[in-house]
């Protein structure tokens, strides 16, 4: 997962923030120190680092682009962040009778503890739960 092509995506939190800090340091922190100092601007690093934002930023579009119409970044790992296990839990939607706001997730057998998935808002939100947890059927709470 978060791979192109076997590079790792550059719009990730570990990778994108590095690339954006070298084309800053590189086309503004660079030239700004020796222009303060030297009364010089040092193009060069200016064009680095504007062309290194601006390649960054092409890339950053192309592989918004390509996720567009799969699961949201949320869902794609959702099952291994919070694994259910039908014998121990049972797939719940809790539902506010104040607001109606409907919350999917699962609830302990043994001592009733809720575990929170996913907000729904729509029956594409509950269907989209079904559907990456393998569930048939959900039970509404009140």
């Amino acid at each position: 997962m978060g791979k192109l092509g076997g590079i790792k995506k550059i719009n990730t939190v570990n990778y994108g923030g590095k690339w954006i800090s070298f084309s800053i340091f590189a086309g503004i922190v660079i030239p700004g120190v020796a222009w303060l100092i030297f009364d010089v601007i040092l193009w060069p690093f200016v064009a680095i680092g504007a062309i290194s934002l601006a390649v960054f930023l092409v890339i950053f579009f192309v592989e918004m682009h390509q996720d567009h119409g799969r699961k949201p970044y949320y869902e794609k790992n959702l099952k291994e962040q919070i694994p259910y296990d039908p014998q121990t839990k049972y797939a719940v939607i809790k539902s506010s009778i104040c607001t109606g706001e409907k919350v999917a997730g699962f609830k302990d057998r043994k001592d009733g503890h809720f575990i929170e998935v996913m907000l729904i808002r729509s029956a594409e939100d509950e269907r989209a739960f079904k559907e990456i947890y393998d569930i048939e059927t959900i039970k509404t709470e009140y």
